[in-house]
């Protein structure tokens, strides 16, 4: 069965030297039901919105099952929110979901994926982990954003139900490593609601290959 194992949101912006000054990836599970809404869960909040947050960006999940590999590979706990994820699951494959999978969370809460997260500088700080950007780039277990596509409660222990998959086929995972022209041609042509990003990588990588 598939479940969310711990919901997080926002404990407290902290100081960054980065760009902007101060972070909000200090995420933190709470206790549910948290209501989710078209630009994520109440009461959470992001520091850097040019790159962070907005529909196509409300949600990050992150599996338990990649926190436990991460976990094992560093020697240290990777408690749910470290990574700055809204939501952590058990008994489903974040990296292997497709791009524009549907899910409904508990009763009513449909969330759609959308893009990778990529890693930045401000996560490569937050892990004091040298070369921690190209580490976890590399390791190809990035978690997913997804969009609302119908606003509702979410707590943990609410099951994770797979309404859609589309026929493309292209993962999370694959977007993340790099799409093939095969497979973004496959992406554009399941028509539209891509999110942005999506289409851009998806037209670069045809440019691309057409050199």
């Amino acid at each position: 069965m598939s479940v969310v194992t711990a919901v997080c949101r926002v404990d407290q912006l902290l100081r960054d030297s980065g760009t902007i000054g101060i972070t909000a990836i200090d995420k933190r599970p709470v206790p549910g039901p948290v209501r989710v809404r078209p630009l994520g869960l109440h009461a959470d909040v992001q520091a850097d919105r040019k790159h962070h947050g907005g529909e196509d960006q409300a949600v990050y999940v992150y599996a338990d099952e990649d926190a436990a590999y991460f976990a094992e590979q560093l020697d240290r706990p990777i408690p749910p929110g470290l990574f700055g994820e809204n939501l952590r699951t058990s008994g489903i494959d974040v990296t292997g979901l497709v791009i524009g999978e549907r899910w409904r969370i508990g009763e009513v809460l449909e969330l759609e994926a959308t893009i990778p997260r990529t890693p930045c500088g401000t996560f490569a700080r937050r892990m004091g982990v040298d070369k921690w950007v190209k580490r976890f780039a590399e390791e190809g277990r990035p978690g997913a954003y997804f969009r609302v596509k119908r606003s509702g409660p979410v707590a943990a222990g609410d099951t994770v139900t797979v309404l859609a998959r589309p026929e493309h086929g292209v993962t999370i995972g694959q977007m993340f490593a790099g799409l093939s022209a095969d497979q973004a041609a496959a992406v554009l042509a399941s028509g539209d609601g891509l999110a942005p990003k999506v289409v851009r990588e998806a037209q670069l990588a045809l440019r691309r290959a057409a050199v």
